[in-house]
């Protein structure tokens, strides 16, 4: 018997990350969040997106969609970040599992 069997019997390790390290960014929640800027406007901040999607078609497709305009944002902790016009939350949580993209349940929807 090693010390390792007898630390861990039942083999599950509670600490263990859900995807194993580094690969664990594509089980991440998909947040999207609306921040007020100035009077009435809003923009609308997507994250959470896996690295393998090619951003800028999705962005491209979103924004003829739904009539808005978007950005991309790089941030050094976050990675890319979609930014739009307005608020377009339901919007993007529906495109998003519409064309399967992501799962309901990993969608996250902040704000007021």
């Amino acid at each position: 018997m090693n010390l390792e069997s007898l630390a861990n019997p039942g083999g599950f390790d509670p600490f263990d990350t859900a995807g194993g390290g580094e690969d664990g960014a594509q089980e991440a929640d998909i947040h999207i969040r609306v921040q007020q800027r100035n009077g009435r406007k809003c923009i609308t901040t997507v994250q959470g997106l896996d690295a393998a999607l090619d951003l800028k078609k999705v962005l491209k497709v979103i924004k003829k969609e739904y009539c808005c305009n978007g950005n991309i944002q790089e941030d050094e902790v976050m990675g890319q970040i979609l930014q739009f016009q307005g608020d377009q939350r339901q919007n993007v949580g529906k495109f998003l599992i519409d064309n399967q993209l992501a799962p309901k349940d990993k969608i996250k929807t902040h704000g007021f």
